[in-house]
């Protein structure tokens, strides 16, 4: 109950601040015991406003009553959008930014009733940075967009320099603006929106549609169910206004997948102490997805833990405080260093100031050290000066004695300067002398080598001018031979070729000729022996000549070799005038 009133406490707190307690103090009164379901009491809300200087007119004066009266009695079966939407229509019209935003009344109503769930625990009421990144991450991830870490660390920046965190109405403002939705239409903000205020406010765990077998007739029906920390309410549509049933979780729930039947997949069973529920999902992954949502959610239940959202919201305020305590101990600590740094800068100023009195009688003694040093110093001044003077008297006799004798062996130095130097010019004259002859005769002797050089150069010159020329000559004579030889090599291929055609007509002629005297033979073989058979008529062999046989296709000795000459030139003939 503490947890619920100090949400109800948030919502009541915008209200109350944004009406003016005299005349509207009694509406919200009213307004609250209505919403909150809490019997009305008209003889204590007079009581508490009457019109006299004891009225409680101020906000230490109005939570005793709304306490006592109001919050104490409040049960919890009130419908909470309804409570925060009056809550809201009190204070908006006075606090909402008159700038258009870009997002609808009803999700700036929405973004509030977040920023009570969010906001910190202490008035006026602030949502800080850590929380605001949770919530526009959320936001962000809802719409299916890429969160930008390094813009909101820009912003939080600059956020962290001026203030601790944002009010309800600049957070409305900073959603409303777009910062950090940029290339969302409006619906995809406000959808985005809905499905956080749904999982945050409503404790929406999961929702969607699935078919439902019934316990009567045992058909299949299309509901949407909404998986909330204690219960699956299902309806008719999405839009929420036709509630179908419950099913109640606790501790002893269990689910089950089934395998598939009666033309049903995707199939998971919901046992409950007294009923079992068989849905069916649209396919495996979303199946997969409610029986891990509805383990959990039994888990907790048996665990007695919150929604995990509200678990996490409670473990980051919880490291909130951590670091706020750990910064409060550092924060001590700093101030425990400093007063004793202040205490130890007290002893050294203790110290310094002893050590300056020192300082001033040790001056005191060196100034009576150096006036008698002064004096000693006076006096010793006197003698040495004396003896000073003595000394340069001899000093200057010294010097002058020192002087000529100086001159002296300076002139010897230099005769025998002159003496060296007259003697290496003569040696220098003596050494040019013999190089000018040795390079005399090196130059005789090359210019009667460059003459032969060049006897010998012009003589090749010319023997090479000759053998290029006789070489020009038997190269052309080489590339006349090459042409002769080229033009006779294609007449011969011509030759070759026309040969071969010859060739190949004179075979198909003697293949003709060949064919004739065949069928002649026949034909004669034939006449021959018709003749020998009808006439009965016999050759007699007769002797024949001793010239060599001839042998034809008519016999032997069928033609003289005059006769067969004879043939042989009429056959060349016809086939040169074929030809």
């Amino acid at each position: 109950m503490l947890g619920l009133k100090e949400e109800l406490l948030k919502s009541i707190w915008h209200a109350f601040t944004a009406l003016d307690l005299d005349r509207s103090g009694k509406v919200l009164s009213h307004n609250l015991c209505t919403v909150l379901n809490v019997p009305h009491d008209p003889v204590a809300l007079e009581e508490h406003f009457r019109d006299d200087d004891e009225g409680p007119v101020s906000n230490q004066g109005y939570m005793p009553y709304l306490n006592k009266f109001i919050l104490e009695k409040v049960q919890g079966n009130f419908d909470k959008v309804e409570f925060n939407r009056m809550c809201w229509t009190l204070c908006a019209k006075k606090n909402l930014s008159k700038s258009p935003l870009l997002i609808s009344d009803e999700d700036a109503f929405k973004v509030w009733v977040i920023f009570n769930f969010l906001s910190e625990d202490k008035y006026p009421l602030i949502i800080v940075p850590e929380e605001i990144e949770y919530l526009l991450k959320k936001i962000t991830e809802a719409m299916g967009a890429g969160w930008q870490q390094e813009q909101f660390d820009h912003y939080k920046i600059a956020l962290n320099t001026s203030r601790e965190g944002l009010s309800a109405w600049e957070l409305i403002d900073l959603i409303g603006s777009g910062q950090f939705s940029k290339g969302m239409d409006r619906q995809t903000v406000s959808m985005a929106i809905n499905e956080v205020f749904n999982e945050l406010i409503l404790d929406v765990l999961k929702q969607g549609y699935m078919l439902k077998k019934g316990h009567k007739r045992k058909n299949w029906m299309e509901r949407w169910f909404v998986l909330k920390p204690n219960i699956i309410s299902y309806y008719v549509s999405e839009d929420l206004k036709d509630k179908k049933g419950d099913i109640i979780l606790d501790g002893n729930c269990c689910v089950e997948a089934l395998p598939d039947k009666d033309g049903k997949k995707c199939l998971f069973l919901i046992k409950c102490l007294d009923k079992t529920f068989e849905i069916s999902a649209s396919d495996k992954k979303k199946k997969q997805e409610w029986i891990q949502a509805i383990q959990s959610t039994v888990n907790l239940l048996r665990a007695g833990s919150p929604p995990p959202h509200k678990e996490a919201r409670q473990k980051r305020k919880e490291l909130r405080q951590k670091l706020l305590a750990e910064q409060e101990e550092l924060e001590r600590q700093m101030k425990e260093l400093q007063a004793a740094n202040e205490n130890k800068q007290k002893e050294l100023e203790t110290v310094r100031k002893q050590l300056e009195a020192a300082a001033a009688r040790a001056a005191e003694e060196e100034k009576k050290r150096l006036q008698t040093q002064v004096e000693l110093q006076d006096r010793f001044s006197l003698e040495l000066e004396r003896e000073k003077m003595v000394r340069q008297k001899m000093e200057e006799q010294v010097a002058q004695k020192s002087s000529e004798l100086e001159q002296y062996l300076q002139r010897v130095r230099e005769l025998e300067e002159m003496y060296k130097q007259l003697q290496e010019a003569l040696e220098d004259e003596k050494q040019a002398r013999q190089d000018e002859e040795t390079v005399r005769k090196l130059q005789a002797r090359l210019l009667e080598e460059e003459t032969a050089k060049r006897a010998e150069l012009e003589k090749w010159h010319l023997q090479q001018q000759q053998t290029i020329q006789m070489t020009e000559a038997e190269k052309q004579e080489l590339e006349n031979q090459r042409m002769m030889k080229e033009q006779a090599l294609q007449v011969a291929m011509q030759q070759l070729k026309q040969l071969e055609l010859e060739r190949k007509e004179a075979l198909e002629q003697y293949e003709e000729v060949k064919k004739k005297l065949e069928t002649a033979a026949n034909n004669t073989k034939s006449w021959k022996d018709k003749v020998a058979h009808h006439e009965g008529l016999i050759r007699l062999i007769e002797p024949g000549s001793k010239n060599p046989h001839l042998i034809t296709n008519w016999g032997p000795a069928a033609f003289t070799e005059a006769e067969l000459e004879e043939r042989q030139r009429s056959w060349k003939g016809k086939k040169s005038t074929s030809e």
